[in-house]
């Protein structure tokens, strides 16, 4: 286990359970990853509600709701496709708040408009707006994909 990304989700566990807030992933260029690292942390069944792995725009739609026409018209890797995940997250979850992400990851997949390293970080909190942020990210596929892990974990905020 990365004992950064360890030492993040504990500090999110504490706060949530502080807090006695639950959180729901919904991933795609992470695949899990999110999940993985908070369910390190002994005691997460406390505060980690569920997550869900959303790697094809299939699963995108059936397990979060996103709407086809959003997939049609912005793409996977999209604010719009983002802010659907997320809130699918926290509408299919007993969670309070949520995380999702979506990217391309490498070292395939990008294009002119949408480089490789372009992820949609997004969060949800119950009765509250989305908070969407894009990002440029560089480095191999698990640098990136660690850093979107990373960058979402460090982007929760309680309280």
């Amino acid at each position: 286990m990365d004992n950064e990304l360890f030492e993040i989700a504990q500090q999110l566990g504490q706060l949530l359970k502080l807090n006695d807030k639950k959180i729901a992933t919904a991933e795609s260029c992470t695949g899990g990853w999110i999940a993985q690292v908070i369910t390190e942390v002994s005691g997460s069944s406390a505060w980690f509600d569920r997550g869900f792995v959303t790697y094809s725009n299939a699963a995108k739609m059936q397990m979060l709701g996103v709407k086809p026409e959003t997939l049609d018209e912005f793409g996977a890797v999209s604010v719009e496709t983002a802010t659907e995940m997320v809130n699918g997250a926290l509408a299919q979850s007993n969670a309070d708040c949520a995380i999702a992400v979506t990217g391309i990851a490498g070292p395939d997949g990008g294009t002119a408009e949408k480089p490789v390293g372009t992820v949609f970080i997004a969060w949800a909190y119950k009765n509250k707006n989305v908070k969407v942020i894009q990002e440029k990210l560089t480095g191999n596929r698990h640098d990136i994909r660690r850093q979107t892990v990373k960058i979402a974990l460090e982007g929760v905020e309680i309280g």
